[in-house]
């Protein structure tokens, strides 16, 4: 599936992914928040809110407001290619796994570990700002009409080809830290395997393709994911 290159509104792809991460998001409140009023079908199997540290699970809905806030201002303001249908469906059952299944994963009986929850709100708000702000570089950047046809590897990007989707992954282990609960880590373990083995390739092939020799240098010259490490 070609997702780099065609321009695109996508106003209704987009109204759909920011309307069903609203449903997710409330879900999440309902399994988080709502004090033992968790939805009928979760009482059905058993799950239950009210022995789980609230201040985790205060913590963990806090990450999802935050993530889908971000999300909504990337996709009304940073996202110009086409989204198809089929990545709406994809990315509405990743969020789904974020807000949801992180909300779940945290309902364990275990009392919080401080230390263990501020080092998981720390990776999440570096991972969030790397995410956020080197896609906001890279806006401005290709807003100018001098730098048409021209590869952005200056700000965050100068640090990674793919720094952007660091933050992706830093976030989301900010997450799996503060459950508190080893099935969490699986999720951002499985981002990073598919940024590696299908993201990160098919981007780098476009990059390739519409920026030659420009990109030769900067990967020549620039780690692919993590800054001074790979």
């Amino acid at each position: 599936m070609e997702l780099y290159g065609q321009k695109d509104k996508s106003i209704i792809q987009k109204s759909i992914v920011i309307t069903a991460e609203s449903i997710l998001l409330w879900l999440s409140f309902t399994i988080l928040i709502k004090d033992g009023e968790i939805s009928y079908i979760f009482r059905l199997s058993g799950i239950e809110n009210s022995s789980a540290p609230f201040q985790r699970r205060v913590i963990i809905f806090i990450f999802s407001v935050i993530v889908f806030i971000r999300i909504g201002f990337a996709m009304i303001f940073l996202v110009k290619r086409k989204i198809p249908a089929v990545e709406c469906i994809s990315v509405t059952f990743v969020f789904g796994i974020y807000y949801i299944g992180f909300s779940l994963l945290s309902l364990n009986s275990e009392s919080p570990s401080e230390v263990t929850q501020y080092t998981g709100i720390f990776i999440f708000t570096i991972g969030s700002f790397l995410n956020t702000y080197s896609e906001i570089q890279r806006h401005f950047f290709k807003k100018k009409p001098e730098n048409k046809g021209k590869l952005y590897s200056d700000g965050l990007f100068r640090y990674s080809i793919h720094i952007n989707y660091f933050g992706d992954i830093l976030w989301v282990t900010g997450y799996a830290i503060v459950t508190q609960n080893f099935y969490s880590y699986l999720i951002p373990f499985s981002l990073l395997c598919f940024f590696v083995f299908y993201n990160i390739p098919e981007l780098d092939d476009y990059l390739k393709k519409n920026y030659g020799s420009q990109f030769d240098e900067y990967s020549i010259n620039t780690k692919k994911l993590i800054p001074y490490i790979y």
